[in-house]
């Protein structure tokens, strides 16, 4: 399960007492309360739970975005709570892929330029970067429209876009923030397919979603609610615990 312990040597994100707590006006909101969780290698979680239940908040964490206000978190082993803003800027482009629901493509870039964009922010970017990306446009359908800016094309080609973008530092984790949401449901299935190849070939994928038919293709669902674990559900046989298991 992905509730691990603290210091496995497939652990790719371990969590431990994080709260993130916001303060607006006079008032105190804890987005994360005492979260305590580790996702292993090669795992497909969907994260999910009403709106204000901490999804987004512990997303945001996962992806190096925010910093926790207590708590220890670890990418990989690296204690992000020791690193600068640059330490961090590196580490989130060297160890996580981002795909978002508005695809959050740059217009003035075309569909190679766009894939390469984390490795821009990298000290030592790989010197088979292009040959990678050329090669995920490839693997996602979009090898012929290199040359192509976001515009031209579709809302299933810029998510197909985003996945290679998120791909191209062979990341530790792929966070996937409702990655369907303005998708038809031909498309989304499709998307969908995709992340399910990545899963089988040993990726590490988290996804964000308010759909349950969504939640139920990975292979297994943690649920939020007012900042901590509400239910941790292997999709795989059905079974279900309620309640933080770390």
């Amino acid at each position: 399960m992905g509730s691990g312990g603290l210091g496995s040597a497939t652990a790719v994100a371990e969590l431990r007492d994080i709260t993130r707590v916001y303060k607006m006006g006079g008032h105190e909101v804890r987005a994360l309360d005492g979260f305590s969780f580790t996702f292993q290698k090669g795992e497909y979680w969907s994260i999910m739970g009403s709106s204000g239940s901490g999804k987004s908040t512990l997303l945001n964490l996962l992806g190096c975005i925010d910093r926790a206000t207590t708590g220890s978190y670890r990418v990989r082993g690296e204690e992000v709570a020791d690193l600068d803003d640059d330490q961090l800027s590196e580490l989130r482009s060297r160890e996580i892929g981002f795909v978002f629901q508005s695809y959050n493509l740059i217009p003035q870039l075309d569909v190679l330029e766009n894939i390469l964009v984390p490795l821009f922010y990298q000290d030592d970017p790989p010197a088979d970067g292009e040959e990678r990306a050329r090669a995920l446009a490839e693997r996602v359908g979009l090898g012929s429209r290199l040359g192509h800016k976001p515009m031209e094309l579709s809302g299933g080609q810029q998510q197909r876009v985003a996945i290679a973008r998120a791909l191209v530092n062979d990341p530790a984790i792929v966070l996937a923030d409702e990655a369907t949401g303005n998708l038809d449901s031909k498309t989304a299935l499709e998307i969908l397919a995709l992340f399910d190849e990545l899963h089988a070939e040993g990726k590490t994928i988290l996804l964000v979603t308010h759909e349950a038919k969504v939640g139920e293709r990975s292979e297994r669902t943690l649920k939020l609610r007012d900042g901590r674990i509400d239910e941790v559900r292997d999709n795989r046989v059905g079974l279900a615990a309620s309640g933080n298991p770390g």
